[in-house]
């Protein structure tokens, strides 16, 4: 079975106040972007794989953990000369039922069975029996700019499973799988506009206008009244950890709740629809502001980071 996960940003993003378990109450519209997707394939046991031969062959051939380089027992790397972390890298769980291939472009620089789409079959298989199964991975989002790619590999791992070893899991059970693995994960079980507010993971049904396009192609889709098109900026170079991103934030109420933001037309947004985290990630990425502006300066009727960044994105009139 292949996937393709797409990412989501953030139209709003408000930090609300900090928890006693070291979380912050948020809430914010999640909004699914396709115009920037994964490839995600699981199979059960032999079964033929239809993208392994692929990724091989675009990703190098297997070598040797290079001397003095740091991997978990049982994982191996696939290298080139431009990289220094392997573009492609292997994991088998301990008894032997996982199997997880991971290809990236830039590199990956993380083990593999510690990935999200490793932990959705780890978590369900505490609970249900699982046949022995095969993940390959080809990461095309980009890596820390808070459009929640690897959520969402989690996440479509999660369905996929679901669906493939027949557990019947409806959407709100798996959500709360989904939930466990990272607080907008469940999200994209659901995958369309949705207020989240908790940690992220308390979801509720948005009615967000259909004049929006959010497939990320140059032309509108035909059939639909979209008055508005949305393009996702991932500036190269910059990514922002969440947790660096927390760090320097300061929970408080905004002064136009979310809901009341949104219900405003478009083009009075700016200004009243806030992302919480542009202050202090903007104050240690001053490029990520000038993006922003330049967004404007081309027509731009709203402009905002999504997430704890670094990735930015404009709506634009249809003219």
């Amino acid at each position: 079975m292949i996937a393709n996960p797409n990412v989501k940003i953030n139209l709003g993003l408000n930090v609300l106040r900090k928890r006693e378990d070291g979380f912050h109450d948020l809430e914010t519209l999640f909004v699914p972007y396709f115009g920037i997707s994964d490839t995600l394939e699981i199979i059960v046991g032999d079964d033929y794989s239809r993208t392994s031969a692929a990724l091989f062959a675009r990703y190098g051939s297997q070598v040797a953990p290079s001397q003095g380089s740091v991997r978990p027992e049982g994982v191996f790397g696939v290298e080139t000369e431009e990289s220094t972390a392997p573009k492609l890298v292997q994991g088998m769980s301990e008894d032997g039922r996982l199997m997880i291939t991971i290809a990236r472009e830039e590199g990956v620089d993380w083990d593999p069975l510690k990935d999200l789409t490793a932990k959705a079959y780890f978590i369900l298989a505490e609970d249900h029996k699982l046949p022995p199964v095969k993940i390959f991975l080809e990461k095309t989002s980009p890596v820390g700019a808070g459009l929640g790619g690897g959520s969402a590999d989690a996440a479509f791992a999660l369905k996929m499973l679901n669906e493939l070893c027949e557990l019947g899991l409806d959407e709100s059970q798996l959500a709360g799988y989904a939930s466990r693995l990272g607080s907008d994960c469940a999200f994209f079980i659901y995958n369309r506009p949705m207020i989240g507010e908790g940690r992220g993971e308390i979801l509720a049904e948005y009615p967000l206008d259909d004049c929006f396009d959010f497939t990320g192609r140059d032309s509108c889709i035909s059939g639909k009244d979209i008055r508005y098109q949305i393009q996702v900026i991932t500036p190269a170079g910059i990514s922002v950890s969440t947790k660096d991103a927390y760090g320097g934030i300061r929970p408080h109420l905004p002064e136009i709740p979310l809901r009341e933001a949104l219900a405003r037309p478009v083009e009075e947004w700016d200004g009243v629809l806030v992302n919480d985290f542009e202050e202090t990630v903007f104050a240690k990425f001053p490029e990520l502001a000038a993006i922003k502006k330049s967004l404007y300066d081309s027509g731009a009727v709203y402009a905002s980071m999504s997430g704890s960044g670094s990735a930015l994105f404009a709506i634009y009139p249809v003219l």
